[in-house]
C-alpha cells in the first residue's frame, strides 16, 4: 500500500487532534508522546518534525481551544445591536458557561500547569491563549471607547493588561487545587471567589467603569469548575 503523504498543516492538526483526545480522556501526565504516535500511526520522526516535546502539544491545543472559544461566542461578537458593555458582559458570561461545561476535560489536561515546577509551561500556554484573545478583546474595548463608555487611551494595551491580569491568578488557583478534598476546600474556594471579584473591580477601573459594571464570577461558578471531574 502506498504511503499517504499529508500536507504539513493537516498532519500537525491530526497530531493535535489525537493529543487533545488523549489528554482529555487520560489526563496530560498519563499520556506519553508514544501514546500520541500510536494513536495516529506515524513515526517518531514524523511527530518530531512538527513538535519537539509533549509541552508543545499542550501549547498548540491551548491556541486551538482559544480559537474554538471565539467561534462559540461569534454571535455575541458580531451582533450589531449590542453596545460594548453589553457585548463584553455577554462574552464573559458565555465564557463562564463554557468553562463550567468543559471543566472536567480541561482540568484533566491543564491542572498540571499549576504545579510550581511547571510555571514556565503555564506562561507558555497563557501566551498562546492571549495571542488569540487579544484582538477580540481589543475590538470590544475599541467599540466602547468610540461609544464613550470605556475611558482608555489605547484599547489594545488595555486588552493586553486585562488578559495578563487574568493570567496572574496562577498562585490562587494552585492553592485552591491543592486544597481540594481537604478541610480547607471551602475556605480556598471562597478565597478564589474573592480574588475573581476583586479582579472584576480592577478591570472596571482599567476601563473607567463604575465598580460592579462587569460580572467576572457568579455564585457557584468557582465551585463548579474546581469540583469538576
Amino acid at each position: 500500500m502506498p504511503r499517504i503523504v499529508k500536507r504539513p498543516d493537516d498532519r500537525r492538526n491530526e497530531i493535535l487532534d489525537a493529543a487533545q483526545a488523549l489528554f482529555f480522556e487520560r489526563g496530560y501526565e498519563r499520556t506519553t508522546v508514544n501514546d500520541v504516535i500510536a494513536q495516529i500511526g506515524i513515526s517518531k520522526g514524523g511527530f518530531y518534525h512538527h513538535f519537539s516535546a509533549k509541552e508543545d502539544l499542550l501549547e498548540g491545543i491551548t491556541a486551538r481551544l482559544a480559537q474554538d472559544a471565539v467561534a462559540r461566542v461569534r454571535d455575541i461578537l458580531e451582533d450589531p445591536s449590542l453596545d460594548a458593555l453589553t457585548r463584553l458582559n455577554g462574552f464573559l458570561a458565555r465564557s463562564r458557561q463554557m468553562k463550567v461545561e468543559d471543566a472536567p476535560k480541561l482540568r484533566a489536561a491543564f491542572d498540571v500547569v499549576f504545579r510550581p515546577e511547571n510555571l514556565l509551561l503555564y506562561h507558555r500556554i497563557n501566551a498562546a491563549s492571549i495571542a488569540v484573545m487579544r484582538p477580540v478583546l481589543t475590538g470590544i474595548i475599541a467599540q466602547g471607547k468610540t461609544e464613550g463608555v470605556f475611558a482608555v487611551p489605547d484599547p489594545e494595551a488595555a486588552a493586553e493588561i486585562i488578559l495578563h491580569l487574568g493570567a496572574s491568578t496562577h498562585d490562587a488557583v494552585a492553592r485552591t487545587i491543592a486544597a481540594m478534598g481537604t478541610a480547607e476546600e471551602d475556605a480556598a474556594i471562597a478565597a478564589l471567589d474573592r480574588r475573581f471579584q476583586f479582579q472584576g473591580i480592577a478591570i472596571d477601573r482599567i476601563l473607567g467603569l463604575p465598580d460592579g459594571s462587569l460580572t467576572i464570577v457568579e455564585p457557584g461558578f468557582t465551585r463548579a469548575v474546581m469540583t469538576a471531574r
